[in-house]
């Protein structure tokens, strides 16, 4: 990465660090406490379990990214976590180092129609990411995020701090759920989705989740993930 390339780097950082709290809508139900305990507790069981058991393929990844494109093997950036706190976000690397800095140069190509970008064909990734994204292995590291308390098994995707920015008011109801690996907008579609449906579909998860509808959608995971619709 280049002197420019890290100035810009460090200005989006600090830029981070001091915008003030995303002002989030007021929780419209309560949640029984044992359910709350119960997710939190499912999600450092599952995720320190899978870090153990998966860290094998994590190295074999990582060594693979490495060798495919210089660079760290592990991307991260800051994203908006439940009720707007900013946290830094983990994912194989898939781009070109310091891709996340030519946004404005590839925006014309932007496949969504709502504030976040999505290219089917973005040329910004480098050889292995293509493969890494239709199998979703480059989600992998966010199991970190998760037995960290940034992120849960189940939830709306978090979003960049300036797509955030952007939302109509009524999409804010998404912040307040705690943002997830899996998801219903993950498991129907994902960047095939509408930006609309996909908020409203985040939104229904938050007005309407329990237990039993993440043990439902992490069912669908596994043939979303298999299927790869809208996995680019």
């Amino acid at each position: 990465m280049n002197a420019q390339s890290m100035m810009l780097l460090e200005r989006d950082e600090r830029a981070v660090r001091t915008a003030p709290r995303v002002a989030v809508v007021q929780r419209r139900r309560q949640i029984p406490a044992a359910w709350s305990f119960g997710k939190r507790a499912v999600d450092i069981a599952v995720s320190a379990a899978a870090l153990v058991a998966l860290s094998p393929l994590f190295a074999i990844i990582a060594l693979a990214v490495k060798v495919t494109s210089p660079g760290p093997a592990v991307f991260s950036q800051y994203r908006v976590g439940k009720r707007g706190k900013i946290f830094r976000f983990y994912k194989f690397r898939t781009m070109i180092d310091g891709a996340h800095l030519l946004h404005d140069h590839v925006a014309h190509l932007n496949e969504c129609d709502g504030p976040a970008l999505k290219i089917a064909n973005d040329p910004r990734l480098h050889g292995l990411g293509p493969f890494l994204r239709r199998t979703s292995l480059d989600e992998l590291p966010q199991l970190w995020n998760v037995l960290r308390g940034d992120m849960s098994l189940v939830g709306p995707r978090p979003a960049l701090p300036k797509e955030v920015a952007n939302y109509a008011r009524p999409y804010l109801e998404r912040l307040d759920a705690m943002p997830g690996l899996t998801g219903l907008w993950q498991v129907s579609g994902r960047a095939n989705v509408p930006f609309r449906r996909w908020m409203a579909m985040d939104v229904w998860y938050v007005r309407n989740w329990t237990p039993l509808v993440d043990l439902a959608l992490l069912a669908r995971t596994v043939p979303a993930v298999i299927f790869r619709e809208g996995a680019w």
